[in-house]
């Protein structure tokens, strides 16, 4: 396969995918009864959950700050806050280009080298998939009764635990050939990983690491807030449980990488997951277009706005290079 036929794959896909799940979600509960959701949505809510959101992009530039200054580069804050908007923006189009894009801000505007810039955003994305694994371990211990009854439920124990065991021992066979093993895959899972707890030791290094993760664990703390407090805005989601949103959460963020910003799956991943709490599937899926759209419509507005002010807030910088 060719290097253009594969990056023409890796844009198309994302969003022939993306439009098939809007079509699906939408065979799932018709659009007048979405429209209904939203009509009916109590927006103090919706409009909390934005803040929070905006909250986190804040305190997402502010905390890379602390992974550039080490290096000798002290970003002003309203490029850093405008690159990460603009990221955001960006991967709803090509996915991945958004951190490239950032990168490059960077480099156009306070000088920071590509390489190293984009260094930073692949640090901060380990460090997210820590705290990620973290919410992940934290749901499984506060729902293993509820999990496991569901699973015992569902599936016969004996598959259950056959199932378990065999997939304990692949992974240790897994392991062992990767660590071994010479082959060229072997070699590049053996790079990401020793990258993986690079990144993470790394952070532990900073001078100020503590205000590092600090801020990394109130992004995330105000991720799954403002999951929580959009949820309030339909009537019918009333006193969902802290399982179903934690599940919900999880479910909803994996999604994103599924489609570009989550176009389409976004819905249906929450749905998949309030399903198993016995939650209706109509308010479920409006909730999720609701959550959705009001996240894109914040990143549209912030983000183009960004990409506008950029020039315009560096003028004075550029016409002294030049």
């Amino acid at each position: 396969m060719s290097k253009k036929l594969k990056n023409i794959l890796k844009i198309s896909l994302p969003l022939l995918l993306g439009v098939f799940l809007v079509w699906y979600s939408l065979s799932k509960v018709s659009i007048d009864e979405l429209l209904e959701y939203a009509k009916n949505a109590d927006y103090t809510w919706i409009v909390l959950g934005m803040f929070l959101g905006f909250l986190s992009h804040l305190s997402r530039a502010y905390r890379w700050r602390y992974q550039l200054e080490p290096m000798g580069y002290n970003v002003r804050f309203g490029n850093s806050v405008m690159a990460v908007f603009a990221t955001y923006l960006i991967n709803y189009t090509i996915p991945r280009a958004g951190e490239v894009a950032r990168a490059s801000i960077l480099t156009n505007y306070e000088g920071v080298p590509f390489q190293k810039a984009f260094g930073t955003i692949v640090a901060e994305r380990i460090a997210d998939l820590i705290v990620m694994f973290g919410i992940i371990g934290i749901t499984l211990f506060l729902q293993f009764d509820f999990i496991y009854g569901f699973l015992i439920e569902k599936f016969n124990p004996t598959k259950i635990i056959i199932a378990l065991t065999g997939g304990v021992i692949m992974m240790i066979l897994f392991f062992r050939f990767i660590r071994k093993s010479d082959l060229k895959i072997a070699l590049k899972i053996r790079n990401f990983v020793s990258g993986l707890i690079e990144g993470a030791l790394s952070i532990f290094k900073m001078k100020k690491k503590w205000a590092y993760i600090f801020h990394t664990l109130f992004i995330w703390s105000m991720y799954v807030l403002m999951f929580y407090v959009t949820s309030f805005s339909i009537s019918e989601l009333g006193g969902i449980s802290i399982g179903a949103i934690l599940i919900g959460f999880i479910s909803a963020s994996f999604s994103i990488a599924a489609t570009n910003g989550g176009i389409g799956s976004y819905p249906l991943a929450i749905y998949a997951a309030f399903s198993i709490f016995g939650i209706p599937e109509d308010p479920s899926i409006a909730f999720g277009w609701i959550m959705w759209a009001s996240q894109t419509l914040m990143i549209i507005i912030f983000g183009g706005l960004s990409l506008i002010y950029l020039p315009i807030y560096n003028r004075n910088k550029v016409s002294k290079n030049d």
